[in-house]
């Protein structure tokens, strides 16, 4: 528990010097920093694991949050080599969207057992919903998805189907794992999170200090849980 405090807390301190080299400028020294911290998180959820092995849920979890540094990447080089956004952006898109999967397989194979396929079809159905709703509100949200609507509809299913999973994992389980509550949290962060980033980059008017904090600490936040929560397996 005590690694795993230590290892947190300075990924926590290195997410603050992030936001403060965010909001002067897009820089390499900028991605050097998120990538610091995103290992940190990385190497909480590996200490978890060392603490409490034996789950199969932690294999997918950390392989998920190693696929999410990558995404990092990709998506503060967009900003650096702005010729070649739009690759790097597709490229954060599809590997975010593998973290996912890869959360969602975990959920379902640690947890889901009776075989009442309710509890796979329901959060199917509610990212379908989710992924409608997002496009819909396209134009009253004043954003453009040109050139990109495909792979963010795939993605907005994806995204969904991480905190859809858990809740209905919580539910079939009666709310009696910590881990998956807490697991069920860091999907609904991500969420927000991505939220945010969507008007970021699809939007006009949200690329205010505000908007890439409040983007940050939910989806560093996330991460915080997530690695955490696999020491309540």
């Amino acid at each position: 528990m005590l690694v795993c405090i230590i290892l947190t807390s300075l990924g926590l301190l290195s997410v603050v010097f992030y936001l403060l080299e965010k909001c002067r400028s897009y820089s390499l020294k900028g991605v050097l920093i998120k990538c610091v911290a995103s290992l940190l998180f990385i190497a909480t959820a590996i200490a978890a694991n060392a603490q409490n092995s034996g789950h199969i849920l932690t294999n997918f979890v950390i392989a998920g949050l190693i696929v999410g540094l990558l995404g990092d990447i990709f998506l503060d080089l967009k900003y650096v080599y702005t010729k070649d956004s739009k690759l790097y952006t597709y490229a954060g898109f599809i590997v975010f969207g593998i973290g996912h999967i890869l959360f969602v397989t975990g959920l379902m194979l640690e947890f889901y057992g009776d075989g009442n396929m309710l509890y796979f079809f329901i959060p199917i159905i509610g990212s379908i919903l989710f992924t409608i709703i997002n496009l819909l509100l396209e134009k009253p949200m004043k954003h453009s998805f040109k050139g990109y609507k495909l792979i963010v509809s795939i993605y907005a299913f994806l995204l969904a189907m991480n905190p859809l999973t858990s809740l209905m994992l919580c539910i079939y389980l009666n709310w009696m794992s910590t881990a998956l509550i807490m697991l069920f949290i860091g999907g609904i962060l991500f969420t927000i999170s991505d939220l945010v980033l969507s008007g970021t980059y699809f939007g006009k008017g949200h690329e205010k200090p505000l908007d890439f904090i409040l983007n940050y600490l939910t989806y560093y936040g996330a991460q915080f849980v997530i690695a955490f929560a696999l020491l309540f397996l």
